[in-house]
């Protein structure tokens, strides 16, 4: 077989480094952090690497060169990859062939034809024929890329396939963007070393984070746009309930009022669609061919989506109900054209190589940090100096922790955290797994209540989030104040957004400053003073203040309810029992302030 691979120094095919941030001051170089992970793999070229790059950064060129030099200094002789989808197989053949490496992505059985240079397959098709995979492995000396790895634990079978199919291979490079897993299954092929306390956590050969390719102009930045609304629905048990996105509630209750939110019969997903697209219509004054994706949980929301969006664009967007071949091609068709909006559901929005999406709506109840990160990667892509993106969420505490959390890096963890199970953040894919795994006519129980049923909804306009910092005050849909922040800039460097989303919080300030109180419908506080809470975090923020007002109690020699009030005439609101989140936070950070006069 002859290959006509290329090498890291001469390689002008692969997608260009960032212009203007280029690390060698010419476009068809590696960018920085491929070429430090190239070097870092030279040096020892370990039987196993494992490579985490945030989404968007470049992982399959860091892989491809690195497969080039392998093949060209025959320390392999043919190439597997193995990817979660069937799209992105061929996304990987397509690549592939960019840098004159040939993959065959629809291999299925026999001897592969002389013009390729290997294979690319799903984590599904290993799983029906390992040892298919294993023989082939064993013929010939094999590099195997494992593309977003954490899904070889997606489920048992599948991981024990990969390690059968793959252990004989000459070369492993295991590659991710996320953090891992939020269950504990262990991934084939990843090194897990013990913490301080005793739990196992991946071990990363190198590692590039949202926060140093954000730095290095590799991805955009972020703006999350979130949106609150008053939500009614009927429980299982035939119990009418109403509540608020963002204030405190129980687990069930924020899941309930959640699925209420997203209901497309509501007035919340219509109001979030029709400022996405205002934000669209802006993004693309100054990126012309900026696209949007709204990400459903199931394939009837997408369709209720479109249906809106038609309504509201006047055009019909793309929708991908499944990963199945028409699938495939309709995100091709629309990675290539100018169409404003794609609906897809939940499994197709990873690794979704679509750079010009801009603009998103997460519109599914999945709350994995996982998945999370994965679909916001969706967006994160760079192709020009300034470009930014922009996600819309609900007001849902664990979303708006993700959201800043961004650049947090993550591995993954083995051992589950010892806590009660209210306290297991890793309860929730445990329980995704399962119903997964469950046969369809399963008899689970849940046979004799009544269902779920969203009664109605509404949407107010509730903050910005961006670089851990939060901004604006509620703001009614279609109104002046919303239109402020939807209209931002399509392209910005990260300082400005910054510097403008503070201008325009001061902005709205300022004029509700100047309206007589009567006409404030909403709540007109800042973002930051606002903190969105669950009910049990609310609970602990006021064990925590009555914690330290005993402690004050000791110190000053005054009461616990002279100090109580003191804090109330000193930061405004109504008792503890009834003050919010932002109220005690407050509070808190008062009474710390008159301790550390004291001493």
């Amino acid at each position: 077989m002859t290959t006509t691979p290329t090498t890291p120094s001469n390689n002008t095919h692969l997608s260009p480094a960032f212009p203007g941030r280029a690390p060698w001051g010419t476009a068809n170089k590696l960018r920085a952090w491929q070429q430090a992970a190239m070097d870092a793999y030279l040096e020892r070229q370990p039987r196993d690497f494992l490579a985490v790059a945030t989404p968007g950064a470049g992982k399959t060129t860091f892989a491809l060169t690195l497969a080039s030099w392998l093949l060209h200094h025959h320390v392999v002789q043919q190439v597997t990859v193995v990817a979660p989808t069937e799209h992105l197989k061929k996304q990987w053949a397509e690549a592939a062939a960019r840098v004159g490496i040939k993959l065959d992505p629809e291999y299925s059985a026999g001897p592969l034809s002389k013009e390729y240079h290997g294979i690319a397959v799903t984590y599904a098709g290993v799983g029906v024929r390992p040892m298919l995979h294993r023989n082939r492995v064993e013929q010939r000396k094999t590099l195997v890329i494992l593309d977003e790895i954490h899904h070889a634990g997606d489920s048992r079978s599948w991981g024990e396939a990969c390690q059968e199919a793959f252990e004989p291979a000459t070369k492993r490079l295991a590659l991710t963007g996320t953090p891992f897993r939020s269950d504990t299954n262990p991934i084939p092929f990843v090194e897990y070393a013990e913490d301080s306390e005793g739990v196992r956590r991946s071990v990363a050969d190198y590692t590039y984070g949202y926060g140093d390719a954000l730095a290095n102009g590799v991805v955009r930045p972020v703006i999350f746009l979130s949106y609150s609304g008053n939500m009614r629905w009927r429980t299982k048990a035939g119990d009418e309930i109403e509540a608020r996105l963002g204030e405190p509630m129980t687990k069930d209750a924020i899941s309930q009022a959640w699925r209420t939110a997203l209901d497309p019969r509501g007035e919340w997903m219509p109001a979030v669609l029709r400022a996405a697209d205002r934000r669209l219509v802006e993004v693309r004054k100054a990126v012309p061919d900026a696209g949007g994706l709204v990400i459903a949980a199931d394939q009837d929301s997408a369709r209720a989506y479109a249906k809106l969006l038609r309504e509201i664009t006047g055009a019909k967007p793309t929708v991908v109900l499944s990963d199945d071949t028409g699938a495939s091609q309709r995100i091709d068709d629309f990675r290539h054209s100018e169409d404003r909006w794609m609906v897809a559901v939940r499994m197709v929005s990873e690794g979704v190589d679509v750079p010009r999406l801009a603009v998103g709506v997460y519109a599914t109840t999945v709350s994995t940090p996982l998945f999370f990160a994965q679909a916001v990667g969706r967006f994160v892509r760079s192709r020009r100096r300034g470009e930014t993106a922009s996600v819309f969420v609900p007001t849902i505490p664990t979303l708006l922790t993700f959201a800043n959390e961004m650049e947090v890096e993550r591995d993954h963890v083995l051992d589950k955290p010892r806590k009660g199970d209210d306290e297991d953040p890793y309860a929730e894919e445990a329980d995704l797994l399962k119903e997964a795994e469950q046969e369809q006519d399963e008899d689970t129980g849940d046979q004799e209540q009544l269902p779920f049923e969203a009664l109605e909804s509404d949407a107010v306009f509730d903050r910005v989030m961006y670089d851990g910092a939060e901004f604006g005050m509620q703001a009614h849909p279609g109104s002046e104040e919303e239109q402020d922040y939807l209209g931002i800039p399509g392209l910005l460097e990260p300082d400005q957004v910054q510097m403008l989303l503070q201008k325009r919080q001061a902005r709205q300030i300022s004029h509700s400053r100047k309206k007589p109180d009567e006409e404030a419908d909403l709540l007109e506080v800042p973002a930051d003073r606002r903190p969105v809470v669950t009910h049990k975090e609310l609970l602990a923020k006021r064990k925590e203040l009555n914690t330290l007002v005993s402690a004050y109690t000791h110190q000053s020699g005054k009461p616990h309810g002279v100090i109580h009030n003191e804090l109330r005439r000193a930061c405004g609101g109504p008792p503890s029992a009834e003050a919010t989140a932002g109220q005690i936070e407050a509070r808190i950070a008062k009474v710390r302030e008159w301790a550390t006069r004291m001493h």
